[in-house]
């Protein structure tokens, strides 16, 4: 292919709009274009790196066995009233009707496909020699993101693998589950991105059924808790606490006696901090929530936040939520902002972190409006009915496995597999005739990528200050031939052969045949980020050599010209196949 024959729109300038490296490099190097916001056209180059992307997925599913099908981007409503969904997605749900025969018919622009293939499976799979089997598509999604934002990593239309199993029992889906697993991790090591698996909340089955797969990215919009010593890692809804918890608060501080202090117009931690010149920590936060209907307490200390998974868990509630002021108020004679374990107007179930009990002196809200308490102390004043790990994990937390001090991490979300259970196939009719001649639901487990994603967070971290660094198994193009100057004859002669050799070899090449200065080109070619250049100088050619860079590479080394594309074409294969010199040159470059 040559550069005057295609279409690569780079740009000198940061486009107006652009916050992040991958959204910024991509626009400039003429990978993507955006047509509204959250909505981005790829242009060739970024096309041929989203189907690298696509192909490698497709490869390493189909190793599994699992089976490839299309479904539809548009689906009816009633599907997802089934499943009681459209309420769930809310305004994320982009929903049409569609004119007909006078009628409308109501329909969704799929963000998801667990109902269309649930339903698929309902009508053609019916008896347990049919099982297990496991169905994948690579289709468009569509969201209403209300906040689109860093290009293509959150937009409401994206490109995603899906799959789905369905089994005959729990045994069988651990075992595809793990192949699945595997399959993410050679996925993403063939990409050459940087991924952690994260431990994440459980499938409605239990146990250890849900892992994400994390891009780790200062500009990632998750967050993820991790430890550097063994490694261990979770989204912070999934995230247990280690070490001893906390007997009491420290002998050597003297209790004070308990008061009341006025606070007016002083109702979240901050104000409240703001007002008695304290911090965070020397508070109890008190929330009240509705577990199954019944209101009770829950304390964790001002600089936490209560994890409703792990409270849920902790009360084996089916539902969860936090309590309407209207609730808050009869529960705590107060309005919101004022609620405390001491003298509430009802008593009710109080649950506290186990962080709180090494709180001397406590500050808590007085169950009266615009007042306070102060030097209130846990046994004393109060007493808990459950002590237990019910916040999140922060900074510094010791590692539920070893007890080093973790981190939190900045992470972009690019895969998640976990298990479904029989939510969907239960509510459309997904069963299976067993052995025994009884009708059972078939157990559904779920996996999926968002292979924009592995894109944009590949951009989003191989880059330097010249631009993008694509692996080779990920470039738009491997090699980039580029002619110092095209009016010389026997140097357009030169790049042309070797264009033709290299593609001959099975070398995916591009010739830069544009009438520009030396250093133009070269800028444009470590912007996009081509893994390797060959350079063909008059003075080189005339010595019969030619010079080649790799991208992660400072300096270049010359070839002779008559062996330049077998030795060219043997590295390109070697390095596709190996990701060798792109991973030790990541390795320093991302401090890995």
């Amino acid at each position: 292919m040559k550069w005057s024959q295609t279409l690569i729109p780079t740009m000198k300038e940061i486009p107006d709009g652009a916050e992040i490296p991958s959204h910024i490099l991509m626009l400039r190097a003429g990978m993507i274009s955006q047509v509204m916001a959250g909505a981005y056209s790829y242009l060739p180059l970024g096309l041929r790196v989203l189907r690298k992307a696509v192909t490698i997925v497709r490869e390493e599913i189909n190793k599994t066995g699992a089976v490839e099908l299309l479904m539809t981007a548009l689906c009816p409503t009633s599907l997802y009233e089934r499943t009681n969904r459209v309420e769930a997605f809310g305004s994320v749900l982009i929903k049409t009707d569609l004119p007909r025969a006078g009628k409308k018919i109501p329909v969704v622009f799929c963000p998801t496909h667990e109902e269309e293939i649930t339903d698929i499976v309902s009508r053609y799979i019916s008896s347990y020699r049919q099982l297990p089997i496991t169905l994948y598509q690579i289709q468009t999604k569509f969201r209403n993101e209300e906040r689109p934002k860093f290009g293509i990593l959150r937009t409401s239309e994206f490109l995603m693998k899906d799959a789905y199993s369905f089994h005959t029992e729990l045994d069988s889906l651990n075992k595809r589950y793990e192949k699945m697993y595997k399959a993410y991790c050679d996925i993403f090591t063939r990409c050459g991105v940087p991924f952690l698996p994260v431990e994440a909340e459980s499938g409605p089955i239990g146990g250890d059924a849900s892992h994400e797969f994390m891009i780790p990215s200062q500009n990632g919009e998750d967050n993820i808790v991790y430890c550097p010593k063994c490694r261990y890692a979770a989204n912070i809804e999934k995230a247990e606490i280690g070490g001893e918890p906390p007997a009491g608060p420290d002998a050597s501080i003297a209790l004070k006696e308990i008061a009341e202090l006025d606070t007016p117009d002083a109702h979240t931690i901050e104000q409240v901090c703001q007002f008695l010149k304290a911090k965070p920590a020397k508070l109890i936060k008190t929330l009240i929530y509705v577990a199954d209907g019944k209101p009770l307490a829950v304390l964790v200390r001002g600089d936490h936040d209560v994890n409703e998974n792990k409270l849920r868990r902790l009360l084996g509630a089916e539902a969860l939520e936090l309590a309407d002021p209207e609730t808050i108020e009869k529960v705590t004679g107060a309005p919101v902002g004022f609620a405390g374990p001491v003298g509430m107007a009802q008593k009710i179930e109080i649950v506290a972190d186990f962080q709180v009990r090494a709180i001397a002196n406590a500050i808590t809200g007085a169950n009266k409006a615009d007042k306070h308490l102060v030097n209130v102390n846990v046994e004393r004043d109060w007493t808990a009915d459950k002590w237990a790990d019910v916040r999140n994990a922060t900074a510094g937390d010791a590692c539920p496995h070893c007890g080093e001090e973790m981190m939190i991490r900045n992470a972009i979300e690019v895969g998640h597999v976990f298990k479904l259970g029989t939510k969907y196939t239960e509510a459309l009719g997904a069963n299976y005739l067993d052995a025994d001649g009884s009708l059972k639901p078939i157990i559904m487990g779920c996996y999926g990528i968002g292979v924009n994603r592995i894109v944009a967070g590949l951009a989003e971290t191989s880059y330097d200050e010249s631009g993008m660094i694509w692996p080779v198994a990920m470039a738009p193009y491997e090699v980039n031939v580029c002619p110092v100057k095209v009016t010389d004859e026997a140097s357009v002669a030169a790049a042309e052969k070797l264009h033709d050799e290299l593609e001959a070899a099975g070398v995916e090449v591009i010739l830069d045949d544009r009438d520009q200065r030396a250093g133009v080109k070269f800028k444009d070619s470590d912007l996009i980020g081509f893994p390797l250049r060959i350079t063909i100088g008059v003075k080189g050619l005339a010595e019969g050599k030619v010079e080649v860079k790799w991208r992660w590479e400072k300096d270049a080394q010359l070839v002779p010209i008559e062996s330049a594309a077998a030795q060219v074409a043997a590295w390109i294969v070697e390095e596709k196949k190996t990701g060798a010199r792109f991973t030790e040159a990541m390795k320093t470059m991302r401090k890995e």
